[in-house]
């Protein structure tokens, strides 16, 4: 039954990838080129094969903080804002360097939470982003750090990640983390927690064993994954946290395989998840 609805991922046409600052970055902050080019190299054959892809990317201030020689994310508002508009520039060239590599266009889309308030906002968002779908365009999305302030930033790119989902009417949002998926605990701190390998009801369990980030320039963690995965149930939106460690592993993913953990909202209620 679990590889089952594994398989039916194989139908998927519109696919939002989320990759973190964690799976972009070594722990100091600076950015792994070798996995920014495999992910480039993944995604770039993926979509030659007929499938949409849209990537949401954090790194902006992590990269911002490495060109500027600095190990730890800020905590000053005007800094993280400085800084990311530093990081944004050069991400958005490397990110072009790798893809122009694999001949694959991409776009520069950024977004603030205002898109998921006011319509009209919300509209263009989505015309803009089906536009350069239907242009054979990867959109490379993330928050505009720049001007975000409290009352309009999504907080964390998981969050922004599930609202392009909606915005882009995605089959599925896969989540790209430091982690293999959501387990029964925290596998760090306990030897026998298992992973889940399909979900299809959120438990109080399963939040309580949400663990947070584990890098100094991360700002999601698995509660905020688990958050984004609510706000896709309620689009019908399929779910996969996955590690990002080897980019190829979208492939997988897409060929059925499991790799990770599904929430697939299955309308029949479950009882339980199904550890594998």
């Amino acid at each position: 039954m679990i590889m089952e609805e594994w398989k039916k991922l194989m139908d998927c046409r519109t696919i939002v990838v989320k990759t973190g600052s964690s799976t972009l970055t070594f722990p100091n902050g600076r950015l792994n080129y070798h996995r920014l080019m495999r992910l480039a190299e993944t995604m770039s054959a993926i979509q030659r094969s007929g499938k949409k892809l849209i990537l949401v990317s954090s790194g902006a201030i992590a990269v911002g903080s490495g060109r500027m020689g600095i190990n730890s994310k800020p905590a000053d508002l005007a800094d993280k804002q400085a800084l990311a508009a530093i990081g944004q520039a050069e991400l958005i060239r490397i990110y072009r360097r790798f893809f122009d590599y694999n001949c694959q266009k991409v776009a520069q889309v950024l977004l603030t939470k205002d898109i998921v308030i006011n319509h009209e906002r919300r509209v263009n968002a989505s015309n803009t982003l089906a536009e350069l779908l239907k242009m054979d365009i990867i959109p490379i999305v993330n928050e505009n750090d720049t001007v975000a302030t409290d009352e309009i930033e999504f907080g964390d790119n998981d969050t922004l990640s599930s609202y392009v989902a909606e915005l882009a009417g995605a089959d599925l949002l896969v989540l790209l983390s430091d982690i293999d998926g959501l387990f029964t605990a925290d596998p760090t701190k306990d030897q026998y927690a298992k992973l889940i390998r399909v979900v299809n009801r959120l438990t109080e369990d399963m939040e309580k064993s949400a663990a947070g980030s584990s890098t100094g320039f991360g700002t999601g963690g698995m509660a905020a994954k688990i958050a984004a995965a609510r706000i896709c149930r309620s689009a019908d939106i399929k779910v996969v946290i996955a590690n990002g460690s080897r980019p190829g592993i979208l492939s997988d993913i897409l060929q059925g395989n499991e790799a990770g953990t599904l929430f697939t909202w299955d309308r029949d209620p479950v009882k339980s998840a199904r550890p594998g």
